[in-house]
């Protein structure tokens, strides 16, 4: 399955005086391109809440090779990496014209909405994971 596509276009205020995205957005443009991708999957974030789930960040990295300027046009490719009893990775990749600026992986928990206590990935969420 091809990695899901999120589109991406920095604004103004997410530059800094080097010209390029400051690195912090980053996590927030796959957060974005997280709920996205679930909600292209079948699972719009509303419906994860509202059966009884979330889901929290426990780990991530970046890889930095390139900057994004102020209203350049790309994308946040999206992946699925693994997928485990409770937790799940997903792989993030920003592209401006073919070219890879920034790659991430990051490790989430599904936990209770109520509580935030880990949980295990139930078959139908484990499913939209899995590739078709």
């Amino acid at each position: 399955m091809e990695p899901y596509r999120h589109p991406l276009s920095p604004r103004y205020l997410e530059v800094d005086r080097q010209g390029v995205v400051f690195n912090a957005w980053y996590l927030a443009y796959f957060d974005d391109a997280m709920t996205a991708f679930l909600a292209a999957r079948g699972l719009p974030y509303t419906d994860l809440i509202a059966g009884g789930y979330d889901v929290m960040l426990v780990r991530t990295e970046l890889d930095w090779s390139g900057g994004l300027g102020y209203g350049d046009t790309a994308h946040v490719e999206v992946d699925v990496a693994a997928v485990g009893r409770t937790s799940f990775t997903l792989t993030f990749d920003v592209v401006r014209d073919g070219v890879s600026l920034c790659r991430g992986r990051t490790v989430y928990v599904l936990v209770t909405a109520q509580g935030n206590e880990k949980t295990p990935i139930p078959d139908r969420i484990r499913a939209l994971l899995s590739p078709a």
